[in-house]
């Protein structure tokens, strides 16, 4: 099976915020996270503010060391702010205790990591079967397949992650994203990996993967290129939101 998928679509999401639910997708007002250190507090994030609506495709940019992937914690309440608030999907995550922050997550969010993520342990089905199981899914491996081949991995079900190439990994990490239906989707850095064909291929499936879901789409990236093919680019610079 060759690493170069064909794109299900070319164009990236649209805004859909419905008369129904005018919520945005995330609402983030004066987020600021720091962390103590011998030497002093250091401010990774400061006062960033800002809305994003149901089914954009935003980019959050910015030089290593920006804050960026830090911000994608919290907006994934993966991590907790030092001050402000992150509200997703109408919920305010600061509310919600450990376990709560985590069905929400399980209920609306899917991810795809630089590094993939995969279980070694588990075969490609089986990694895509995963968000499934833990949510309680009487049928996860109906899901599962359908994801797998839909990516173009259907004669790769059985295979673990060292017998994959990286752009294969990456795909599966995709089927596994997509395969719960999540509301909002994360990616921080998702090319980073992968050489620039295969990069390329990857982008060109998560678009439009996220097109036909009509996901809303956060995407970290250190790549203007890849910023580009977003609606809307925010960029970070030491900690602050210099443009949205």
């Amino acid at each position: 099976m060759p690493d170069s998928p064909s794109p299900l679509s070319a164009a990236p999401a649209a805004p859909s915020a419905t008369a129904a639910d005018p919520r945005p997708a995330l609402r983030v007002r004066d987020l600021g996270k720091r962390v103590a250190l011998p030497e002093g507090a250091l401010t990774i994030l400061d006062g960033v503010g800002f809305e994003i609506a149901r089914g954009d495709s935003v980019a959050i940019v910015g030089a290593s060391g920006s804050g960026k992937s830090t911000l994608l914690s919290l907006l994934a309440g993966l991590d907790l702010p030092s001050g402000g608030e992150v509200e997703l999907d109408g919920t305010a995550l600061s509310t919600l205790d450990e376990d709560g922050r985590a069905r929400v997550r399980a209920d609306k969010v899917g991810f795809v990591f630089q590094n993939f993520q995969l279980l070694p342990s588990l075969t490609a089905l089986e990694n895509v079967m995963l968000p499934l199981e833990l949510r309680g899914d009487a049928d996860a491996r109906g899901p599962a397949e359908a994801e797998l081949r839909r990516v173009g991995l259907g004669e790769r079900l059985g295979h673990y992650p060292r017998q994959l190439s990286g752009g294969e990994q990456q795909r599966v990490a995709l089927a596994r994203a997509f395969v719960t239906r999540p509301s909002l989707l994360f990616a921080d850095e998702p090319t980073g990996n992968l050489d620039t064909r295969t990069g390329q291929a990857v982008i060109e499936l998560l678009f439009a993967m996220n097109a036909e879901a009509g996901t809303t789409l956060v995407l970290v990236t250190h790549d203007d290129h890849l910023a580009e093919r977003c609606r809307r680019v925010l960029r970070i610079d030491s900690g602050r939101l210099v443009a949205a």
